[in-house]
C-alpha cells in the first residue's frame, strides 16, 4: 500500500508549480483589469467549490452562484471565463512538467516506466527475446503516427507558442531548484530564478493580451501550415533522437528506417468540400519546403563545423572529387575539402527548393552551379561520401553528430517531410465512376447495377487499355473536381517519390465494388500502370475504411471477395505486398455504443489476420496486413493511453506493423512539447515491439470470447434504445450540449455535419462526442457498460457469482477487456451528473428533457455499480492515481466554467445580442476542452 505521506511529498512540487502560475494569472489579472474584477472572480471560484461539497450559507451556494452568473454584464462574462480558462492551461503545463519530473525520477533510480523504450527491452530481455530477434522485428516494422484535421483542435497557435515557452521555462526553474538544492551556496542561483519567473510573468501576461479564439474560420492551407509547425520544432529533431536511443540501447551502429510520419491534412477530402487538388499540391509543396530547409540550415551549420584542412588530415577520393565538382577556386577554402563538398551539397539543396519557390530565401551559396537533386538517394548518397571519407580518417567523433543526424532525417523524412493520405466517400466515387460510364457509353445507370454487375463491368473497365475520360466532354462539376484531384495526385508522385503518397482511404467501405472505383480512378490518372491484370502495379495502396458495426462485420468477406478476384492479389505484390485495412473507431461507437464497438473491432481485427495469413500462403509469398487505427482523442471516439491501446489489440494483429490517427485536439498536447513528445513517440515503438514479440501469457479463452459477444449484444441493445429509440433524443442532445455553439467555432475547414438538419445519422462523430464531453455526461465514452452488465450477470447459467467471478477474470487476465474497462473508469470519472442536469435545463421540452436524462441517469448509476463490481473498488480512478490527482485539482476551476457557460448559452439562445455573450460561450468551450484534456 503507498504511504499517504510519500505521496503527499512528491506532489508537493506540482502544487508549488499550480500556486506559482496560479498567483501569477492573479497579478496579472488584477493589473490588467482592476481588483474588482478579480475579486469577483474569486467569488464565483468560491460559491462554485461550496456548491460542489453542498455547502448551504443563507439561500445557498448554488442559488447564490446563479443569482451573480445572471446578473453579469458581457465583459464581466468574458473576463470571468478568460481568467478560468487560462487556469486550466497553465494547471495543463504544471502537471506536464511534474509527468516528466516523476519519470526522470523513476530513471534516476533505475525504474523504467510502463511505456518507455527501456522498459520494453528491459521486458522483452526478460522474456528471452534477444537483441537480434528485436533488430530483425524493426528490419520489417512500419510505426507511423498520421496527423489529421479533425475539427477539434480549439488553440490558436499564438496562444501554443506563448503556452510553449510557459513550459520551457517551468523546464528551467525546475533544473535552477535541483542546482540550488545541490549548492545553496551559489548566490547566483536566487536571481536566476528570480529572472526565470519574471519571464513567465511576461509571457502569461502576453497570454492575457492576446485574442483567445479565432475570429475568422481556418483554411485548410491554415490546418496545413499549423500542422507542419510541430515537424520544425518537435519531429524533425525528436525522431531521429528516438532512433539513436534505440541503436545505443540495442547496441547496433544503424537500425532500418521503421518508424515514419503521416498526413490527412490538405488530401483529406471527405466531407470537407474545401480540399481540393489545389490543396492536395500545396501540402507537398510546404511539406517539401519545411524538410528542405531544414536540410539546408543542417548543412550549412556542418559546412561551419567541418572546416577540416587536407594539410592536417587525409580525405577520401571521393569527397575529393565531390569537393572539385563545386568548381569553387577561393584560395581561402582551397585546403577545405569538407566545405566544398557541403558547397555542392547545399547548392544542389537550394536548387530543388528554388524550383519549388522561386520567392524562398536561398543562402548565397546558391550560386554555384550544380544541377538540383532529383531525389533524396542523391543526397544522401553525397552525404554517405563525406561520412564514410571522415569515418576512414580519423573524424568519427565528428561524423557521429550532425552528420549523423541528418542523414537520419533524410532517410526518414526524405524531400516529402511525411506520407500524405487521400481520403473520400465511396458514394463520392460511385457518383463519379457513374458519370464517366454513362459519357462513354458503357453504362446508362451504373448506380442501378446489383454488386455482381458493378464488379464485372469494373473489371472489364482496368482490362481495357484505352482512357475511360473523353478528351473535351462537358463533365459534371464533382466529377471534374475528382479528376483533378487524381491528376495532382499522379504530379505529387512524380515530383515527390512514391512514399510522398501511398495511400487512398476510402470512407465507408460497404462492398468490393468501392475499392475497384478507385483503381479505375488511379488506372485513369495513370497511377495505376501496366496491362491489367499481368503488369499492373500502383505505389498507391487502396485501402478500405471499415466505420459502421455492420461494415465491420462484413470486413473480413469483403477482403476475402476481393483478394478472389482476378489479377488484385498479384497486383498487390507486384507493387509491393501490403495492405492497409483502417478501422473507424468513432462512428462504430455513434453507430452502436463503446462496448460493441470496441468488441466488433476485436473480431474483425482477429478474422482479418487469420484471412491474410491464408492468402500469403496461397500465394506463396508474404501479403503484409496493416491495421489503421482511426483513434480519435476521446475515449468515445477510440482514444486514450496509446499504450494499453495497442497492446490490447488481439494476439498476432500487431505484426510490428501499424498506423494510427493522431486527432486535432491532442496534437498538441502530445507533440507540443519536445519532451512530451519525445515520450509519446517511444509509446508507439515499445507498445509495438512487445505487442509483436512478447508471448501472450493470458490468451484469450473461448468463454472471455462468449462472454464479450454477450456483452456487447446487450450494451448495443441498450445504447440504441435510448439513442436512437427515445422520440427526438436528437433535439435533447441539440439543447444539452454546447454542439450548436461549437459549429459556430472557427476550429477547422470542415463542416461538423454531412447534410444540414439535426439528424444523428448525419453529425460527424467528432462533436458528437464534443458535445457530450461539454456537457459533461461524456455518454460516447460509458454508456451500455451497466446493462450489459446486468444482462449478462442475470442470464448466466451458472448464476450470478460465477458470472462475477469471470468478469472479475476478464478483468485481471485479458488485455482487451482490462483497457475497456479502465477507458470506461476514466470517461466516468470526467462526468458529473449534477452539472449535466444544469445542461438539461436549457431543453425546451420539459418532458423530453426528464426522459432523456433520466434514462442516461439511470445507465450511469448501473455503469458505476459494474465497473465496482468488475475492478472491486467503489474509487474511480483508483488504478490511475495521476488523473485522480489532476482532476481533484481542477474540480475548483471546471465548475465555475460550466455554471457560466450554461447561464450563458441560456441567454444567447433567448435572443440576447450582445456579441460578448456569444464570445464568452466560445471562450468556455475551449476552456472546458483544455480542463477535461478531451475534447472530442
Amino acid at each position: 500500500m503507498k504511504n499517504p505521506q510519500v505521496e503527499s511529498d512528491k506532489e508537493k512540487p506540482l502544487l508549488e508549480d499550480i500556486r506559482l502560475l496560479g498567483q501569477i494569472l492573479g497579478e496579472v489579472i488584477r493589473e490588467q483589469e482592476g481588483e474588482e474584477a478579480y475579486a469577483l472572480i474569486e467569488h464565483i471560484r468560491q460559491l462554485a467549490v461550496a456548491d460542489r461539497r453542498g455547502q448551504a450559507d443563507g439561500e445557498g451556494a448554488a442559488g447564490q452562484l446563479e443569482n451573480l452568473l445572471h446578473g453579469l454584464s458581457g465583459d464581466q462574462a468574458v473576463t470571468v471565463v478568460r481568467a478560468f480558462t487560462y487556469f486550466s492551461h497553465l494547471a495543463n503545463l504544471a502537471e506536464d512538467r511534474h509527468f516528466l519530473r516523476r519519470r526522470e525520477a523513476h530513471e534516476r533510480r533505475g525504474e523504467q516506466s510502463r511505456g518507455s523504450v527501456a522498459g520494453a527491452l528491459d521486458r522483452l530481455a526478460a522474456a528471452g527475446v534477444g537483441r537480434e530477434d528485436i533488430v530483425a522485428t524493426l528490419d520489417r516494422a512500419y510505426i507511423s503516427p498520421v496527423l489529421t484535421a479533425h475539427p477539434t483542435e480549439v488553440q490558436r497557435k499564438s496562444i501554443l507558442d506563448a503556452e510553449k515557452a510557459i513550459a520551457g521555462l517551468l523546464g528551467r526553474r525546475e533544473q535552477l531548484r535541483q542546482a540550488q538544492a545541490r549548492d545553496e551556496a551559489d548566490v547566483r542561483l536566487p536571481g536566476y530564478r528570480r529572472e526565470t519567473e519574471a519571464a513567465i510573468r511576461a509571457r502569461v501576461t502576453q497570454l492575457w493580451q492576446t485574442r483567445m479564439i479565432r475570429n475568422a474560420r481556418l483554411t485548410v492551407q491554415d490546418e496545413i501550415d499549423n500542422a507542419l509547425s510541430y515537424y520544425e520544432s518537435t519531429f524533425l529533431s525528436e525522431v531521429p533522437a528516438l532512433y539513436e536511443g534505440l541503436e545505443e540501447r540495442l547496441e547496433v551502429p544503424r537500425l532500418p528506417v521503421f518508424f515514419r510520419m503521416g498526413q490527412w491534412i490538405g488530401g483529406d477530402r471527405d466531407g470537407n468540400p474545401n480540399v481540393s487538388a489545389a490543396s492536395l499540391r500545396y501540402a507537398l509543396q510546404r511539406q517539401s519546403r519545411v524538410a528542405l530547409r531544414h536540410y539546408l540550415a543542417e548543412v550549412h551549420a556542418l559546412g561551419a563545423e567541418l572546416s577540416l584542412s587536407e594539410r592536417r588530415v587525409a580525405v577520401s577520393d571521393a569527397l575529393r572529387e565531390l569537393a572539385l565538382s563545386s568548381g569553387d577556386d577561393s584560395e581561402r577554402r582551397a585546403d577545405e575539402p569538407y566545405r566544398r563538398a557541403l558547397t555542392v551539397i547545399y547548392a544542389r539543396l537550394a536548387g530543388r527548393l528554388r524550383a519549388l519557390s522561386a520567392n524562398e530565401n536561398i543562402h548565397p551559396h546558391e550560386s554555384v552551379a550544380c544541377p538540383p537533386y532529383a531525389t533524396v538517394d542523391e543526397f544522401l548518397a553525397d552525404l554517405r561520401v563525406v561520412e564514410a571519407s571522415l569515418k576512414e580518417n580519423h573524424g568519427a567523433a565528428l561524423a557521429a553528430g550532425r552528420l549523423r543526424g541528418l542523414i537520419r532525417k533524410a532517410e526518414v523524412f526524405g524531400f516529402h517531410l511525411a506520407t500524405l493520405d487521400m481520403r473520400q466517400s465511396s458514394d463520392q466515387h460511385e457518383a463519379v465512376i457513374a458519370e464517366l460510364l454513362r459519357a462513354a457509353g458503357l453504362a446508362e445507370r451504373y448506380e442501378s447495377l446489383d454488386e455482381a454487375a458493378r464488379r464485372d463491368l469494373l473489371l472489364r473497365t482496368l482490362a481495357d487499355p484505352r482512357p475511360l475520360t473523353i478528351p473535351g466532354h462537358a463533365y459534371g462539376e464533382r466529377t471534374r473536381g475528382e479528376l483533378d484531384i487524381y491528376t495532382a495526385a499522379r504530379e505529387v508522385v512524380d515530383a515527390h517519390g512514391a512514399n510522398a503518397l501511398r495511400h487512398y482511404i476510402i470512407s465507408h467501405t460497404e462492398d468490393v465494388s468501392d475499392l475497384l472505383e478507385v483503381l479505375v480512378l488511379l488506372k485513369e490518372a495513370r497511377i495505376l500502370t501496366g496491362e491489367w491484370p499481368g503488369q499492373a502495379r500502383t505505389p498507391v495502396i487502396v485501402v478500405p475504411l471499415f466505420e459502421t458495426i455492420g461494415d465491420l462485420r462484413r470486413a473480413p468477406d469483403i477482403m476475402r471477395e476481393y483478394y478472389a478476384l482476378p489479377g488484385i492479389a498479384a497486383m498487390v505484390l507486384r507493387s509491393g505486398a501490403e495492405q492497409d485495412v483502417m478501422l473507424g473507431y468513432s462512428d462504430s461507437n455513434k453507430d452502436g455504443g463503446i462496448l460493441t464497438s470496441h468488441w466488433e473491432l476485436y473480431v474483425a481485427e482477429v478474422a482479418l489476420a487469420r484471412l491474410f495469413a491464408e492468402l500469403s500462403a496461397q500465394y506463396g509469398a508474404p501479403l503484409r496486413l496493416r491495421m489503421f487505427h482511426g483513434r480519435g482523442g476521446a475515449v468515445g471516439r477510440g482514444g486514450g493511453p496509446s499504450y494499453e491501446a495497442i497492446l490490447a489489440q488481439p494476439p498476432g494483429t500487431v505484426n510490428a506493423q501499424i498506423r494510427l490517427t493522431e486527432q486535432g485536439e491532442v496534437i498538441a498536447s502530445k507533440y507540443a512539447n519536445p519532451e512530451i513528445a519525445r515520450r509519446n513517440l517511444e509509446t508507439l515503438v515499445a507498445a509495438t515491439l512487445e505487442a509483436t514479440l512478447l508471448p501472450d501469457a493470458h490468451p484469450a479463452r473461448a468463454e472471455y470470447l462468449a462472454a464479450a459477444q454477450a456483452l456487447s449484444d446487450a450494451g448495443m441493445a441498450a445504447y440504441r434504445d435510448v439513442v436512437y429509440g427515445i422520440d427526438n433524443f436528437a433535439s435533447y442532445f441539440y439543447d444539452a450540449t454546447p454542439v450548436r455553439e461549437i459549429a459556430e467555432l472557427n476550429i477547422g475547414s470542415r463542416p461538423a455535419a454531412r447534410k444540414p438538419g439535426r439528424r444523428l445519422e448525419d453529425l460527424r462523430a467528432i462533436p458528437w462526442g464534443f458535445g457530450w464531453g461539454q456537457s459533461r455526461l461524456t455518454l460516447p465514452g460509458w454508456f451500455g457498460l451497466g446493462s450489459a452488465v446486468d444482462r449478462y450477470v442475470a442470464d448466466h447459467p451458472d448464476g450470478a457469482e460465477a458470472a462475477w467471478r469471470l468478469l472479475r477474470e476478464m478483468h485481471q487476465e485479458w488485455p482487451f477487456f482490462r483497457t475497456l474497462v479502465a477507458n470506461i473508469d476514466m470517461v466516468l470519472a470526467k462526468s458529473d451528473m449534477d452539472l449535466a442536469r444544469k445542461y438539461g435545463t436549457l431543453v425546451e421540452d420539459r418532458a423530453l428533457a426528464a426522459k432523456v436524462f433520466d434514462a442516461i441517469s439511470a445507465e450511469w448509476h448501473r455503469t458505476v455499480a459494474a465497473l465496482a463490481g468488475i475492478t472491486g473498488s467503489e474509487d474511480r480512478l483508483a488504478g490511475n492515481p495521476g488523473l485522480a490527482r489532476s482532476m481533484r485539482h481542477r474540480f475548483p476551476y471546471i465548475d465555475p466554467l460550466h455554471h457560466i457557460q450554461v447561464e450563458l448559452l441560456r441567454r444567447w439562445r433567448a435572443g440576447e445580442t450582445d456579441e460578448r455573450i456569444q464570445t464568452a460561450i466560445h471562450i468556455s468551450i475551449n476552456g472546458i476542452a483544455a480542463a477535461l484534456r478531451n475534447s472530442g
